[in-house]
């Protein structure tokens, strides 16, 4: 069995917040594939499934974000469950919006979410960073967090989620590099095969929208699931 754990915080007033983007993201593969309705339990909205041949399930800790471990660690410990057989999808300041990195353990990096997991759980589960951009100065980055995605992100939000629900199988298999180069090659970058090594972070001049815009992107479809959650979050969109 495998845990995907999606984290963010609970209410409407959160919703859109780049801190809730590992929110959206399992709320993206709950709608591409055939998981139960969401139900409440382990003071979380669990939906269970199957990807790949094997038992999944989708989770969204609804403690707010600090104390996301005291939910998954409850839900691991109910189905006996290692950190090998969680992931957790979460925001990332230091990486540049639209960008995702997967691994296995590592430090919180100042993330109140992976910390409280961390002290429930251990650290030796896969971490799939999300990236939101950084404001550029420290004193801007709780607003930043906190506050909503922007109209002009939308386009890069529906590649993103599209990309990862579409292969969400690879992450079940443990296929890690192959969904990173998937979902590069969706956002219209190099596979990370073919990216230089080691990344160059962005300036810090530039803002989270300017570093996410590329100009080879593929053009947007207007329809289907992920068209209609994003159209939900922001409205309908301009021409």
């Amino acid at each position: 069995m495998l845990l995907i754990a999606g984290l963010g915080n609970p209410g409407a007033k959160y919703q859109s917040n780049r801190h809730n983007i590992g929110f959206m993201a399992v709320d993206a593969i709950h709608r591409r594939h055939s998981f139960s309705p969401w139900s409440k339990k382990f003071k979380a909205e669990i939906a269970e499934g199957e990807l790949g041949g094997e038992k999944v399930l989708l989770i969204k800790p609804q403690t707010f974000m600090n104390l996301s471990g005291e939910a998954v660690g409850e839900a691991m410990r109910f189905y006996k469950l290692e950190p090998s057989h969680l992931v957790v999808i979460y925001d990332e300041l230091d990486l540049v919006a639209g960008k995702a990195r997967l691994k296995t353990g590592g430090g919180h990096g100042g993330h109140n979410g992976i910390k409280s997991i961390d002290a429930h759980v251990g650290r030796e589960y896969r971490r799939l960073r999300l990236g939101i951009g950084h404001p550029g100065a420290k004193e801007l980055v709780h607003n930043h967090v906190l506050g909503d995605f922007a109209k002009v992100d939308r386009d890069w939000l529906e590649l993103l989620f599209d990309s990862l629900a579409d292969n969400v199988d690879m992450l079940v298999r443990g296929e890690d590099s192959q969904l990173m180069n998937k979902i590069a090659l969706a956002l219209g970058g190099k596979s990370e095969d073919d990216a230089p090594k080691p990344e160059k972070k962005a300036p810090a001049a530039k803002s989270h929208i300017h570093q996410a815009r590329n100009h080879s992107q593929p053009k947007i479809p207007e329809t289907g699931p992920m068209a209609e959650m994003l159209k939900r979050m922001f409205g309908k969109k301009d021409n």
